[in-house]
């Protein structure tokens, strides 16, 4: 059963479709009484099947406040919030909604169970939100209802659109810098496995090294220095030939940088490394770390500019990645 198109469907509509009084749908919507978890199952599954939007929550965004958007970070544990690059998503997207009266809540998005999401979707205070680490059953998990107030950083579907960095173009950049610069064994540290967006880079460093002729040497990482410093030892007893690291991350740069020290190896000299992500301690390293540009203020900014615009978006927007070359490659 489906509303009609010419209007928006109703707390009525939604009891209808749930089999239950119009003030137990609103009870359970609302959050408040008590329901048992059938009935919320039915509740809720009505809501998405008909993309009913509560009422106090289009009357609050109307209004431009007691509403805010929220940030969803998909990880495999919460340790996911404490990454740099989520501050950087977080303070772009307060910045968008300041003007409109609009605060930003952050939340860990369990990888095993997306459907968590829902929590956010029932929520009145949420008028949209911006998913971060995308992932397929994230995106299959993301209810009717909330379609057309959210977007995604990363991977994207027909009704999420998606905002990312060309990290292929910026991984291939840093890769033909290191075989210019004679380096022709190069391992390279990868992010998390599950995470799409991360292997476009592992796809990029596959077709470039076999084009050239050259080894394929792949170590799992997690954008983390702890592990890029683990990674370090795991190439130089895996492939003590190696002349060149490149990690998916400034971070796993710079401990796959500590490393290499640990085990008396010079950088640049014996071994180059290269990042991504130019955060701000790449340049500030010793030696300075040669990696790509990733512009994440402007891509949370247009993610989050896109929830609150509720305007058509394309499909997939990718910012460019340009080469930074310092000392370490």
């Amino acid at each position: 059963m489906t509303t009609p198109a010419a209007r928006a469907a109703t707390l009525e509509d939604v009891a209808r479709v749930a089999g239950v009084s119009r003030a137990t749908a609103s009870r359970v919507l609302a959050q408040t009484g008590s329901a048992s978890p059938a009935t919320r199952d039915r509740v809720a599954a009505a809501a998405d099947r008909l993309g009913y939007l509560p009422n106090p929550a289009a009357r609050a965004l109307v209004r431009g406040s007691g509403v805010r958007l929220a940030v969803a970070v998909t990880g495999s544990t919460e340790a996911v919030l404490d990454d740099p690059y989520v501050d950087r998503v977080v303070a772009a997207a307060a910045r968008v909604g300041a003007p409109h009266g609009l605060g930003v809540t952050l939340h860990w998005l369990p990888r095993r169970a997306p459907q968590t999401l829902r929590r956010l979707v029932d929520d009145r205070g949420v008028c949209g939100v911006v998913l971060v680490n995308t992932t397929g059953s994230v995106l299959d998990a993301v209810p009717r209802r909330l379609r057309g107030r959210v977007a995604s950083i990363g991977i994207g579907s027909p009704a999420v659109p998606a905002f990312d960095v060309d990290n292929s173009a910026g991984a291939e950049a840093v890769l033909r810098h290191l075989h210019a610069t004679g380096r022709r064994r190069i391992a390279m540290v990868t992010g998390h496995r599950w995470l799409v967006c991360a292997g476009r880079s592992v796809h990029t460093y596959r077709q470039v090294t076999r084009a050239a002729g050259l080894p394929v040497r792949l170590v799992a990482g997690d954008f983390t220095a702890a592990r890029g410093r683990e990674a370090a030892v795991e190439v130089l007893d895996r492939w003590p030939d190696t002349d060149a690291i490149f990690a998916t991350s400034d971070a796993t740069a710079l401990g796959v940088i500590a490393g290499l020290r640990d085990r008396g190896v010079r950088v640049p000299g014996d071994v180059a490394v290269a990042g991504f992500d130019d955060i701000p301690l790449a340049a500030l390293s010793t030696p300075a770390l040669t990696t790509a540009s990733h512009p994440v203020t402007r891509i949370a900014t247009a993610a989050a500019t896109a929830v609150l615009d509720r305007r058509p978006a394309p499909a997939v927007t990718f910012f460019p990645s340009a080469l930074v070359p310092r000392d370490s490659a």
